[in-house]
């Protein structure tokens, strides 16, 4: 099947804009390219530094400096369900190139923070920060400019991205993404939000609801919803940084092992002593970004994705625009059903057909770029192929039945659950902003109703406990942007609004923060630029202004004349201390706007 006339048209839009951005960056990794192995440029006291601790064959080795010698970047901590399987990696990593002969050493840790656990909570306020924090982590890692490959162990939120923004400024090397996967199923999700809304309504106390939110988060592993961790996970495979099918394979499995060590063996494989030389920065380029804005609507992935894949997209040089989302999303189909967009967790995604079946779609309706890089080799249709684990233990691939799939969770181009992606940009004289569509109902797109006008989450708690807000109306929430206090997830505010959705009434929601990739099914404008710090139009609004939401032209227009108000700025200094929040004023102070990645590191945040 020929390439799509608009996914061609949006390639070649990216690339003609990202054209003198693209080719610096280009310019900068070939001058490291050319220096050979990096290594080799270091002094006899250098070098002896980065061998002290190691054990004498892998001494021997080393100081040959002919053999590859392997970085490893871990997000490991024991708190965090998804990075806790890494921390028996490190090892079984050493043993794996000791095998071949190679090296590896930790280059160093980054912390991981859980949006799960800060989630309605202070240390939410550093959690989108905590991805530049990550960057500049892996990044002081890598500097020792010791390593001929790398490796990154890390899955959820922030980290991955950070990861990636960090691995941009070593383009210069093969860089390989290790998931950990996802822990099995729990209780249903459906049973977990009811439970959720019930505690909301004082139905049900805390001893009761933390049954229940064990019963969903019980093991090692990603959560099993289809939020802003397994759409990384989803992304990453999808732009050939992982192994094809491994991104939702459970933890402690035969399988999951078996590709944790074919992955190792593979970054070996790539580095530039040997005649496959694969650095990321052959990897990471339009065509594959492109893909990943097709991929994330065709699933109905994380909104959090959008800022993400802008600010990683920049570190290679290549500028997005949320244009681009809406244009891909106009010609995507939405293939996929996983909760919160359907009922089916990630476990049952991958048990109906999983990522390979929505890429042998894609490529089949012309929708995905098959000619790229991958760490594995040429062409993403490799990636459409099923892991199989034979009797010996070795990992093979086989093509796919593409008439076996579960039509409840997966379907077909020609017939999808949606003609149209996931993900809505919508714009007018307030701003523009994003909404994740495959999660709400078609009669929920449009809604033109008086606005309730909030600038702290405690506020609108109390309107609820208070009744005011079960009512027609748009709930406005404003100064949760990256500028006025680091844009914390505001998916703690979804009980809240679902039970007002519940009771018949008509209800959106608007705000310059973030809603996360679980944000159900409440129509949610969110990522609102210019935000309210900026002096942005929801700065202005007052309760009872009215205003029209249009998903389906993509439109948000305030009806009311707001142009001779003044602005009656909060009290925001409660926001600068507290919890560490002072140490990152810098960020604060620097950051970009959400749509174009709210990054503080990156083009100087612009």
């Amino acid at each position: 099947m020929s390439l799509h006339q608009q996914i061609q048209k949006t390639t070649q839009l990216i690339t003609k804009r990202s054209q003198k951005t693209r080719e610096a960056y280009l310019k900068r990794i070939q001058e490291y390219k050319q220096q050979g192995i990096q290594r080799a440029h270091l002094s006899c006291g250098n070098r002896a530094h980065t061998f002290a601790s190691s054990n004498e064959a892998d001494k021997v080795a080393l100081s040959s400096g002919k053999q590859p010698h392997l970085g490893i970047i871990t997000a490991y901590n024991d708190m965090l369900s998804a990075h806790k399987p890494y921390e028996d990696y490190p090892k079984i990593i050493r043993q794996i190139a000791r095998e071949q002969g190679c090296t590896a050493q930790v280059a160093g840790g980054v912390p991981s923070m859980c949006d799960g656990i800060t989630q309605g909570q202070v240390g939410m306020e550093l959690s989108l920060f905590s991805r530049e924090v990550i960057a500049l982590s892996a990044s002081v890692a890598l500097s020792h400019n010791v390593f001929d490959t790398s490796v990154y162990l890390g899955v959820c939120d922030k980290i991955v991205p950070g990861l990636i923004i960090a691995a941009a400024s070593f383009g210069h090397l093969p860089a390989l993404f290790v998931p950990s996967g996802p822990m099995p199923s729990g209780i249903s999700n459906d049973k977990k939000v009811e439970a959720r809304k019930q505690f909301a309504q004082g139905l049900i106390g805390e001893d009761e609801l933390l049954k229940y939110e064990m019963q969903s988060y019980h093991s090692e592993g990603t959560c099993t919803f289809y939020g802003t961790a397994n759409t990384n996970q989803m992304l990453m495979e999808t732009m050939g940084l992982h192994l094809p099918g491994s991104s939702f394979i459970n933890p402690s499995t035969p399988l999951r092992e078996a590709f944790t060590k074919y992955a190792i063996t593979r970054a070996l494989q790539i580095t530039a002593l040997n005649s496959d030389y694969t650095p990321i920065s052959a990897i990471m380029n339009e065509k594959n970004f492109v893909n990943a804005l097709v991929v994330l609507n065709a699933t109905g992935g994380s909104t959090n994705l959008v800022m993400h894949l802008c600010a990683m997209a920049r570190a290679f040089g290549i500028v997005l625009e949320l244009q681009d989302f809406a244009d891909i999303s106009s010609v995507t189909p939405l293939l996929a059903k996983v909760y919160p967009n359907g009922k089916a967790d990630i476990n049952a995604f991958r048990e109906a057909g999983d990522l390979r079946f929505v890429l042998a779609e894609l490529l089949q309706a012309g929708l995905l770029h098959e000619d790229i890089t991958t760490v594995i080799g040429k062409g993403l249709e490799q990636y459409t192929k099923e892991p199989v684990l034979g009797k010996d233990g070795i990992l093979s691939w086989k093509p796919i039945d593409p008439n076996k799939y579960d039509d409840n969770v997966l379907r077909k181009s020609i017939n999808p659950f949606d003609p149209n992606g996931g993900i809505k940009r919508l714009s007018g004289n307030i701003g523009e902003a994003i909404m994740k569509v495959s999660a709400i109902k078609k009669e929920d797109f449009v809604l033109q109703a008086k606005v309730r006008v909030f600038d702290t989450q405690e506020q609108v708690q109390q309107a609820f406990r208070a009744k005011e807000l079960f009512c027609d109306c748009i709930i406005v929430l404003r100064y949760q942007g990256p500028k006025a206090n680091g844009m914390p997830e505001l998916h703690g505010l979804n009980s809240i609004l679902g039970v007002v959705k519940d009771k018949g009434y008509k209800i959106a929601f608007l705000t310059d923060g973030r809603m996360s990739g679980a944000s159900g099914k409440i129509p949610s404008l969110i990522h609102l630029t210019p935000e309210a710090k900026d002096k942005g139009a929801i700065a202005y609004l007052q309760d009872g202004d009215e205003i029209r939401i249009d998903a389906n032209k993509g439109e948000v227009t305030i009806l009311d004349d707001i142009e001779n108000r003044e602005i009656k700025l909060p009290d925001l200094s409660i926001n600068e201390h507290g919890m560490g929040r002072e140490l990152f004023a810098i960020f604060r102070d620097s950051v970009g706007s959400a749509s174009s990645g709210a990054s503080a590191i990156i083009n100087r945040g612009k």
